[in-house]
């Protein structure tokens, strides 16, 4: 599967900030205020956003638990229309553009469109990608017991279990040899 760099910089933004969620109610919120969703939009480098607000931020936070449910979805189906029910609402309309020394390609986004509506276009369609191509169960949460972050599974043979493996996927790995090493000293 084909995946171009604005599609890679969606999947990379909708994985954060789905993961930006509060994982419980003791937890903090990775987007608590509107200088959290400065600091997000420039981070991903989210082009043609004007001023944000309160507003702003109450919207990008509904969107990203719907975005969450997309990661959590059985099957392509219920994936399809959780997406198609996104970039409607976002009132997508693609256009082609070339700015800041990036080459020809697609926004989805309406000009003079929100935060929200922005990411819920641009990244709804980089997930229906994944969909259409038949790749939906890339769109995966993390096995590790502890955490449940969402990942897009890139690897060759689409074997990634963990949303990274230098911490989720070690610490297991680490744990299950410890535990055959208890029981082989018995």
């Amino acid at each position: 599967m084909l995946i171009t760099h604005d599609t890679r910089c969606a999947l990379d933004t909708v994985v954060d900030l789905v993961n930006s969620a509060p994982e419980d109610d003791t937890a903090p919120d990775g987007l608590p205020d509107v200088p959290a969703l400065e600091a997000f939009v420039r981070g991903h480098e989210v082009s043609e956003v004007g001023v944000l607000t309160e507003f702003d931020l109450s919207a990008v936070r509904r969107i990203r638990g719907r975005f969450a449910s997309v990661f959590a979805a059985p099957d392509a189906r219920s994936a399809a229309k959780l997406i198609n029910e996104l970039i409607a609402a976002a009132g997508t309309t693609p256009r082609l553009t070339d700015h800041d020394g990036y080459d020809w390609h697609v926004h989805y986004f309406a000009p003079g469109a929100s935060v929200a509506d922005h990411l819920a276009a641009d990244c709804g369609m980089a997930l229906a990608f994944f969909v259409v191509a038949g790749e939906q169960e890339r769109l995966r949460r993390c096995e590790a017991p502890d955490c449940r972050h969402a990942f897009v599974d890139l690897s060759r043979n689409r074997s990634r279990r963990y949303c990274d493996s230098r911490t989720c996927g070690n610490r297991l790995h680490v744990a299950a040899y410890r535990a055959r090493r208890k029981e082989a000293a018995g």
